[in-house]
């Protein structure tokens, strides 16, 4: 069987291949501390479960429209337009499966081949991936850690090329949880429009934030550039419901309607009552999403204090995100050269499931989750300590 290049070019996800190699081990009957997951350990808000139950023994089963159910994209579209001012309707809102899907169609829908895009690194595993499928290349725009993994507009602007279509940011940031200020965003998107180049904010992580932190989303630009700005987000993360796989965009309505069109052929609509949850989730729980919130912080930083302690280990406190992006370069030698050679070591020697820095475009670093116990967090640090001292045959 002959494979198209689009397939065989891809890479397996490198979050999904941890947690399916720290599944072989549990098999096995290993003991294993999962550090890899880029999902919520709490519950999914029963109000949310409430309403998915009660839309099943309705019989709320059935196909819906491809873009979503009208309740939900108003509710969307209401809710943003109450945090940014903006008059957004539903007809500026699609519902997707998952905000991964949401980032798909919006590259389908947008980049041909031979455009680039700009992208801030380390960056999440799929942005490279979903570009070069569309058949565009990707431009990486390198970040600091001693800056705190900040994301700034004039390198990225710099970076721009006469192939650009769009500038790509996520922020909090997945793997490093740095963030771009109110005042860098603007710049960026000012700069963009002048260009007629678009702005894709990925902001799945926009509650995650510490230290008292404000905010800046994209969406609060979108009043002034419609056609510039597009805002994807997500139910996952915020009220832990990453296998309920609802996320949505928020754009101008032509380009909705050109996304809606994507998943038309690709999902058709998302699942009917996993919407009356996400519907419930928005209205109703708030005071969820507020204790979940309160324990990340605490889990951030019992976390980064941990790791400053282990040996050849340094890291960044991140403002934002539910991830660790330790520099842990300082650990490699022989047996260990790398980070996918040190993932591999902590996971067979120690027990802990990391995900390798080199999947997001940093072999020096590692990516820890905190989306765990805190007891989970100390026992995953006293093995690391452990291990970071390697037997003296390797």
């Amino acid at each position: 069987m002959q494979l198209s290049r689009r397939a065989a070019g891809l890479a397996e996800s490198a979050t999904m291949r941890v947690t399916r190699k720290a599944q072989e081990l549990r098999d096995a009957g290993r003991e294993i501390i999962d550090w890899s997951a880029g999902q919520p350990d709490f519950g999914t808000p029963q109000v949310a479960v409430g309403a998915a139950i009660q839309a099943l023994e309705e019989g709320f089963t059935r196909y819906t429209a491809a873009a979503g159910i009208p309740d939900l994209r108003r509710a969307l579209a209401d809710h943003y337009g109450r945090l940014h001012g903006v008059e957004w309707k539903a007809d500026n809102v699609v519902v997707t499966v998952g905000a991964k899907a949401a980032l798909f169609e919006l590259t389908m829908a947008l980049i041909d081949e031979g455009d680039s895009v700009v992208v801030p690194s380390p960056c999440w595993v799929s942005f490279p991936e979903q570009i070069r499928f569309a058949g565009g290349q990707p431009i990486f725009v390198p970040l600091a850690a001693e800056d705190g993994f900040a994301i700034r507009a004039q390198p990225l602007i710099d970076a721009i090329e006469d192939t650009t279509r769009m500038v790509l940011i996520n922020s909090p940031s997945n793997p490093t949880g740095g963030v771009i200020a109110a005042d860098e965003l603007r710049r960026l998107v000012e700069h963009c429009a002048e260009r007629g180049i678009v702005v894709l904010s990925d902001e799945t992580y926009e509650r995650f934030l510490f230290d008292g932190r404000e905010y800046a989303s994209a969406g609060a630009l979108a009043a002034e550039f419609p056609d510039t700005v597009i805002v994807v987000s997500s139910f996952s993360k915020t009220y832990a419901m990453t296998g309920w796989r609802i996320g949505y965009a928020l754009a101008s309505a032509d380009l909705i309607r050109r996304v809606a069109a994507v998943q038309s052929h690709a999902t058709s609509n998302p699942t009917s009552f996993a919407m009356r949850g996400a519907l419930a989730a928005l209205t109703g729980a708030e005071s969820d999403v507020q204790k979940m919130l309160t324990a990340f912080e605490s889990r951030r930083n019992f976390l980064v204090q941990g790791l400053e302690r282990l040996p050849g280990v340094t890291c960044t406190t991140p403002p934002g995100a539910f991830y660790a992006f330790p520099n842990v370069a300082a650990c490699y030698r022989d047996g260990c050269r790398g980070s996918l050679e040190i993932a591999e070591y902590l996971l067979e020697e120690a027990g802990v499931a990391i995900v390798p820095g080199v999947a997001f475009g940093a072999d020096e670093h590692i990516r820890i989750s905190f989306a765990c116990s805190e007891s989970d967090l100390a026992i995953g640090l006293e093995r690391l300590e452990a291990a970071l001292r390697f037997p003296a045959a390797r």
